[in-house]
This record gives structure tokens, C-alpha cells and sequence, in this order.
């Protein structure tokens, strides 16, 4: 049996983000969902993820599930035996990314979390896919399933996140880094940023590709994954 395998969804996604992979990754392996809709803190996100996880495993995260990754790598770097970061961000909160997230909390809070995921619709895939009637479908499942209530909490603990850049360059296990080109949120420079301060990262930019790799590009981020599992 292969090292087990821990996979931290995005904001407002579940384990659906990764249905595609699950298939191939979870052949010869433990793979687990971690939990991330019951706290309003990274630190209580990945309080949580430790002590549900094996001693030892593998970590993967796609945007908020990078920066808990990253929270991850700073408590308990000698748990994680390969890390993957998909679509996201080493740079710490500010106030302006901060005044949108207040924004779309109060409007969750008013009611209006279905006018919310159609904002961040626009923002999440790539604008060829944005006609999408299935992808679409699929994001708003993973949004009903997870409720404006968990949104809010998700939404505070990603205001709180810190600079995660000045620990890269003491991430010492196998790293891949991937981003869609066309991704709006988390764009191809924070990656590149990422995967230059981490010693030999892997860099993977796909083409065509929004913010949900993992949906938009399936094949190509689970051959990635699988790259990565077996380096």
C-alpha cells in the first residue's frame, strides 16, 4: 500500500473538486477529504485535519486548500511526505482582497449566497467554460452542499491567512506546483513564485485552464498528481 493521501478542497468546494482524480489516485492507496467547512481559522482547519490524518501522508490543496496546506507545513512539517499546491497563493490576506470577502459575507449573511456563487462564477474557470451548463452544475452542487453559513467561516479564516512565502524555501519534500493559464484568482505568477522559492519544484501550467484544475482539466491534473505520487 502507497503512503496515504490527504486532499483539502477549495472554498466552497467538497470532495466533488476531486471526483475525477479519485479514481486513479485511490487504487493502491488511502485517500481522504479533509474537513474544512467546521472552523472560521486555518488553525482550527488544520487542528482538525491533523488529527484526523494518518501519521504520514501525502498533501494536496486547490486555492483555500493551499493556504491550509501551507498552515499544515508550518505546525507539522514532518507528517507531510510530498505536498501539491493547485491554483493558489503563498501571498498573505490584505485589505483590499479583504473588503471583497466582507462584501460577499454580508450578503451570504442577508440571504443572497446563491448571488455570491454567481459573482464567483465568472471568476472561477476559464472564460470558454463559462457557458458550461455541467460544470456549472457541479459547482453549484458543491456550493449548496456546503451553505452559506460554512461559506462565512471559510471566507474568516482565509481573511486571517498569513504570508506563507518566507517558509517555502524550507518545504524539503517532493513539490508540484500547478496552475491554470487562464486562471483569474490565483494567476501563473503566484504560482511561478511559489514553485521558484520551493527547492526543485515542479511547475505545471496548463493551457485553456481556470481557477478549477481539477474539474476543467481533469486528465492532465491527475496525470500530474500521479507524477507527482510516484517521484
Amino acid at each position: 500500500m502507497s503512503e496515504p493521501l490527504v486532499l483539502i478542497p477549495g472554498l466552497t468546494c467538497t470532495a466533488e473538486l476531486y471526483a475525477p482524480q479519485w479514481a486513479r489516485l485511490g487504487v493502491d492507496r488511502s485517500a481522504t477529504v479533509a474537513e474544512h467547512r467546521l472552523d472560521d481559522s486555518l488553525q482550527g482547519i488544520v487542528e482538525r485535519l491533523l488529527a484526523a490524518a494518518p501519521p504520514r501522508f501525502a498533501l494536496c490543496g486547490l486555492s483555500m486548500g493551499g493556504y491550509i496546506a501551507f498552515e499544515v507545513m508550518r505546525r507539522a512539517p514532518e507528517r507531510v511526505s510530498r505536498l501539491a499546491l493547485l491554483d493558489t497563493s503563498a501571498k498573505p490576506a490584505t485589505p483590499e482582497t479583504n473588503a471583497l470577502r466582507t462584501e460577499m459575507i454580508a450578503l451570504a449573511e442577508q440571504g443572497q449566497f446563491e448571488h455570491v456563487m454567481a459573482m464567483m462564477w465568472l471568476r472561477l474557470v476559464a472564460p470558454a467554460r463559462r457557458e458550461d451548463r455541467a460544470l456549472r452544475d457541479i459547482v453549484r452542487r458543491m456550493a449548496s452542499e456546503t451553505g452559506p453559513e460554512a461559506f462565512v467561516r471559510q471566507q474568516r479564516a482565509i481573511m486571517g491567512r498569513p504570508d506563507s512565502r518566507p517558509g517555502l524555501g524550507a518545504v524539503a519534500v517532493p513539490t508540484l506546483v500547478l496552475v491554470g493559464a487562464e486562471d483569474i484568482l490565483t494567476p501563473v505568477r503566484e504560482a511561478e513564485e511559489i514553485a521558484a522559492a520551493i527547492p526543485g519544484a515542479t511547475l505545471v501550467t496548463i493551457p485553456g485552464c481556470g481557477h478549477l484544475a481539477t474539474l476543467e482539466s481533469p486528465d492532465t491534473v491527475t496525470e500530474a498528481l500521479e507524477r507527482w505520487l510516484s517521484a
